[in-house]
């Protein structure tokens, strides 16, 4: 059998798709499956269009030679490939990942606008460009074989918008590793790593950080991105971790702060609410107040220590072979 893989970014590159490629990509290699794995380099730096149409040629052979191509988003990598697969006749699942369109628009407009609320209250707000995303994404989940999502929640508040054939979605959960080490933390550093986006709410969350400041001078607030490896090492150690997106599908961080033991502060934004609403603890993005408070109730100790307990009496396990065999169990049935 030979997959191949497409993905907008790949290590060095930092972010979720990239690990996930890396790992999916690993695991079917152990498999004895070949894979040959196609990601933006040059595309990088050409307009839209343009590197979408340079990558469309780049992974033409590959598409030829291929089983099933697995491609890792909707737009970047995931417009030409659906494209080349559906001339070369060849079967595609899409893996979705975060909301390309959402991300613009509010980047765009600097508005905070909730995921679940995008579709309902904003579409007729599209700039010209964000209109064309829109079709043609809607274009790209009408022509995969199969649409993956991570969590029901982001799967529900595409169906409508982008008239998705529901016969067409699975769910395929993230990874969530074997439990690492435990180790005490070394300082009241709470990390909050995420990309300068209006989406991920970082005014609020540094304006929080600067009046706890005040009263508890140790606390550190910690935003920057690392490369994977020495990420790992920060959270190991450190005292909590917080995400308080205005929506985040199954983020990554708080799946490593969990594997490390971490307690976390997570916005109730996201699709993971109902697999851990029981071990963390979680909070309306668009509430300050309330994004404060569950700070100061977790710098208490005895309420640290309850949170820490829950944490460590969570054990569900999602591996990367368990994720590759549902890959490969899709790809059965359609």
């Amino acid at each position: 059998m030979f997959i191949l893989i497409t993905t907008g970014i790949y290590p060095p590159k930092i972010g979720g798709p990239s690990q996930y490629a890396k790992n999916l990509k690993e695991v079917f290699e152990k498999r004895g499956v070949k894979v040959i794995l196609k990601t933006y380099t040059l595309e990088d730096y050409l307009p839209t269009g343009i590197r979408h149409l340079v990558f469309f040629f780049k992974i033409i052979i590959p598409v030829i030679l291929s089983d099933f191509i697995i491609t890792l988003d909707t737009f970047s990598a995931g417009l030409p490939t659906v494209l080349a697969a559906k001339i070369f006749r060849k079967k595609v699942l899409l893996r979705t990942g975060g909301d390309f369109l959402w991300e613009q628009y509010t980047e765009r407009t600097r508005k905070k606008v909730l995921l679940k609320n995008f579709y309902k209250e904003e579409i007729l707000n599209l700039s010209l460009k964000e209109k064309i995303v829109f079709k043609f994404t809607k274009w790209v989940f009408k022509n995969v074989s199969a649409l993956i999502f991570s969590t029901l929640w982001q799967r529900d508040i595409f169906l409508k918008p982008y008239e998705i054939d529901l016969k067409k979605t699975f769910i395929i959960e993230n990874y969530y590793g074997p439990k690492q080490s435990d180790l005490p933390f070394d300082s009241y550093e709470f990390i909050g790593s995420s990309r300068p986006l209006v989406l991920k709410n970082l005014d609020i969350l540094k304006k929080v950080f600067e009046e706890i400041k005040k009263d508890f001078l140790d606390v550190k607030l910690t935003l920057d991105s690392y490369p994977y490896e020495e990420f790992i090492k920060k959270i190991s150690k450190c005292y909590a971790v917080i995400l308080i997106s205005l929506g985040d599908i199954s983020p990554n961080l708080i799946l490593e702060a969990i594997r490390f033991n971490r307690p976390f502060i997570l916005t109730e934004e996201t699709g993971l609410y109902d697999r851990l609403k029981d071990i963390g603890i979680f909070v309306n993005p668009l509430d300050e107040r309330e994004i404060k408070e569950a700070v100061l109730k977790l710098l208490d100790e005895k309420n640290y220590k309850t949170a820490k307990e829950k944490i460590l009496n969570f054990n569900f396990i999602h591996t990367w072979d368990d994720i590759a065999g549902e890959f490969l169990d899709i790809f059965k049935k359609i």
